[in-house]
């Protein structure tokens, strides 16, 4: 079993870009400015969470990244659990600064 903390490798970077295509053109154009920063350092750890993330419903997740809501405020309780995992929410935390611009706060 891989370490949380090692990088990802090239076949499951594939595989992640993949499970991120969005049904918003919003939540797209976010996902692809996080990978365009975060994409060769990203761990199986990260991926993890932003798989975690994927499981949101895509007005659910547009809500999260502009910071219209926090996780224990999504209506469904699978979507809470989803957005609350620690992965999730450190990779939430790379996510945020792409939809506005920023520099990211250290987790």
């Amino acid at each position: 079993m891989e370490s949380p903390d090692a990088l990802l490798d090239e076949r499951a970077l594939s595989k992640l870009k993949w499970r991120c295509r969005r049904g918003l053109l919003e939540n797209d154009l976010l996902i692809e400015k996080f990978f365009g920063r975060y994409e060769s350092t990203l761990t199986v750890r990260q991926a993890k969470g932003l798989n975690d993330l994927m499981d949101l419903s895509d007005n659910d997740l547009l809500d999260l990244l502009l910071r219209r809501k926090e996780p224990p405020q999504l209506l469904e309780t699978n979507s809470q659990a989803s957005a609350s995992t620690s992965e999730a929410l450190e990779v939430l935390n790379l996510l945020r600064p792409a939809a506005s611009g920023a520099v990211p706060v250290p987790f």
